[in-house]
């Protein structure tokens, strides 16, 4: 869901905090892939053969997932604060009391204050 259609469905707010809980997951994930990489460092010591070839393979998989899920929470976090410090209107100073008003294919979306009806843009 885009950010003009999330907004619209839930409100900023709430778009905001699915987002930063969805990046939360992603950071989650990474560090599990963390644990995973240290558990398969420490078995490949002990193991001989076929297991440290799956010990291996283990590695480069949670190493991989890992990297793709670390690149993605800081997306999602940095796209959720970015957006976020432009959710505040310049005339009256409320944070996050917007409506969408017009969503062009371009990456600026335009937004109206619910507490003074001032426009602005934002850069998604």
């Amino acid at each position: 869901m885009g950010l003009a259609d999330g907004i619209r469905k839930h409100g900023f707010r709430k778009w905001y905090e699915r987002e930063l809980l969805g990046s939360h997951g992603w950071m989650v994930l990474a560090f599990l892939c963390t644990i995973g990489i240290l558990g398969a460092f420490e078995a490949l010591g002990d193991s001989r053969g076929d297991a440290r070839l799956g010990n291996v393979a283990a590695i480069v998989v949670c190493a991989a997932v890992g990297i793709v899920a670390l690149r993605r929470y800081l997306y999602l976090l940095l796209h959720a604060e970015r957006v976020a410090n432009q959710a505040v209107c310049a005339q009256c100073q409320t944070y996050g009391r917007l409506e969408v008003v017009d969503a062009p294919r371009g990456a600026l979306l335009r937004v109206r204050c619910r507490a003074c009806a001032h426009e602005w843009t934002i850069d998604d």
